[in-house]
């Protein structure tokens, strides 16, 4: 049996105005497993697939010490059903926060996890995964990644938007279809990661 997570503030979230990079080990796949174990049982068969992404989701990347996770509905109005459900487990509800036909939900203080809603077919859902999935199958591509977080981080002066900024063309090459020699596929929720799975398996902002 996984033992129960710590949520640490010196470990696990950041304080308004606050950042920091943490080395990601295998703890984040565990926490990632027992949120979405909490995530399944609140919303049942609406949510199609529950998905790891973000930085913390790639073991070795330094990260931010917050957990993103990404849900997929099949339609964005599907989406506000979700929001009395969630409210009760600890998650805020902050709407579309800048990105359209997103719902956003933040938790804890300080603020250890993201939580984004998208429909599955949509382009955003793809670009998170297609990312993560890159940087999990090469090595090259993590290790740019990592130094240029770690560049960004030592020069931005903490200003997280100016952070986003300095990582944002790299992020955009990497998303970019056929990027890696090929048009990426949508992805099914028959993985190891599916809501419909939740039987035999507990699984960039």
């Amino acid at each position: 049996m996984n033992q129960q997570l710590s949520d640490d503030p010196q470990e696990f979230g950041l304080h308004p105005g606050e950042l920091r990079l943490i080395a990601v080990g295998p703890e984040w796949a565990q926490r990632f497993a027992q949120e979405r174990s909490r995530l399944c049982a609140a919303l049942g068969p609406r949510a199609l697939d529950i998905q790891h992404i973000g930085s913390t989701a790639i073991p070795g990347l330094p990260a931010k010490p917050i957990l993103d996770m990404a849900v997929a509905i099949s339609d964005f109005e599907a989406g506000y059903v979700l929001v009395p459900l969630l409210l009760p487990l600890g998650y805020r509800y902050l709407g579309e926060n800048g990105i359209p036909r997103r719902h956003y939900f933040v938790r804890g203080t300080p603020e250890a996890y993201h939580l984004h809603i998208f429909e599955q077919r949509s382009r955003d859902w793809q670009r998170h995964l297609h990312f993560r999935d890159r940087l999990l199958h090469s090595r090259e591509l993590a290790q740019r990644y990592a130094q240029l977080k770690e560049t960004a981080v030592g020069q931005c002066g903490g200003n997280r938007e100016r952070y986003q900024q300095m990582k944002s063309s790299f992020i955009a090459e990497v998303q970019a279809p056929g990027a890696d020699g090929a048009t990426p596929a949508l992805h099914s929720t028959s993985g190891a990661h599916s809501a419909t799975d939740r039987a035999s398996s507990a699984r960039p902002e």
